[in-house]
């Protein structure tokens, strides 16, 4: 029996202990590789949201709070482009009137994100997790003047969903501890920040 135990039963012990070992020390590294891949292609829609409501506010003089209607935007909204001719700083072709502006309107779709690979239609979605965005619009009064101002986010919770649970925790009471969004955010509704992401 002792032999039997010695041959069979302690390589296997020894065996499953080492898997154990090496998965608990390789489990951060995979986090990692993840979480930067995720992050990676979220911050990409971050950065198309924040495009598209950026130019919403040129047309309508604030933001939306709606994925719907960016998507209308998008599909079916125009923009004005502003052409000059000649610069104002040279007083010989102002007076000559060789220096001019006109405006054209041209369809966003036609305009903004012309990239490869661009769907209007995944705008919304947390990428690899199927859950939308949070995004908010809110008109704040700063130093007595009203501010549109707008934020779009997800939180690690959702981002990283389906990942090692205990190290998303870890994550998240990092970014507490430090007073920071426990996640991926672009703008903000509490005070102006010139729509900046939280990567950036």
């Amino acid at each position: 029996m002792k032999k039997i135990f010695t041959i069979v039963v302690l390589p296997l012990i020894i065996l499953v202990l080492g898997f154990f070992i090496i998965r608990s020390l390789t489990a951060p590294i995979k986090f990692q590789k993840e979480r930067e891949h995720r992050q990676h292609l979220a911050i990409d829609r971050l950065k198309d949201i924040r495009v598209l409501q950026t130019s919403y506010k040129t047309e309508y003089g604030e933001y939306t709070d709606s994925f719907d209607t960016l998507e209308q935007f998008y599909n079916e909204g125009y923009i004005t482009i502003i052409r000059q001719i000649g610069s104002f700083d040279d007083s010989l072709a102002v007076a000559q009137g060789r220096v001019f502006r006109d405006s054209m309107e041209m369809a966003v779709k036609d305009t903004l994100l012309k990239r490869p690979g661009f769907s209007i239609d995944s705008l919304r979605w947390v990428p690899l997790v199927g859950e939308e965005f949070e995004m908010r619009a809110v008109i704040k009064k700063v130093s007595g003047v009203d501010v549109p101002l707008f934020e779009a986010c997800t939180p690690f919770d959702i981002l990283l969903k389906g990942l090692e649970r205990q190290l998303i925790v870890n994550l998240n009471e990092d970014r507490n501890i430090t007073n920071r969004y426990p996640g991926l955010k672009v703008g903000s509704i509490d005070q102006p920040n010139n729509n900046a992401g939280n990567w950036e």
